[in-house]
């Protein structure tokens, strides 16, 4: 295949910068659910219920041959059930913006995050919004899962 087509920093960053956003709003709208389990499950019974799609992976991750089947499965679950996805290259970032740990204090797996839709009617967060453009554009040169980074 072709290398993908560069894309302009300036988007990337705002991307970044609309997935943090998201995040925050999701967790405070209890609308995220973190694991790679977790979230294979919710999207097994509630596929209409999921938003998004993040995949977290550090330069150590890359050699976990089972974390990458699940990947491999959960992007053709996404792609199958038109859920925008999207990966992050850095999980230490990831969690200092969700917390490391969940509310009983237990480790969280953040290699897989799904934000899901509030009970909440014609809830729209435009941090979602920019986000799902952004994978709109990526997907038109081919790019199915583009890598997003957080801004600084």
């Amino acid at each position: 295949g072709a290398d993908p087509v560069p894309f302009p920093p300036r988007r990337i960053q705002g991307a970044g910068t609309a997935l943090h956003e998201l995040l925050v709003s999701a967790q405070r709208r209890s609308c995220l659910t973190a694991g790679v389990y977790e979230s294979a499950k919710l999207m097994n019974v509630d596929p209409d219920n999921v938003a998004f799609c993040l995949l977290a992976a550090d330069q150590e991750d890359e050699g976990d041959i089972a974390l990458q089947i699940h990947f491999t499965l959960i992007q053709a679950f996404c792609c199958e059930n038109d859920i925008d996805i999207v990966r992050v290259n850095d999980v230490a970032r990831l969690a200092a913006i969700v917390g490391p740990s969940d509310e009983s204090g237990e480790p969280r797996d953040l290699h897989c995050i799904l934000i899901t839709s509030p009970n909440e009617e014609g809830w729209k967060d435009p941090a979602l919004e920019k986000l799902n453009l952004f994978c709109e554009e990526r997907r038109n040169v081919n790019d199915w899962v583009p890598t997003v980074t957080f801004p600084e």
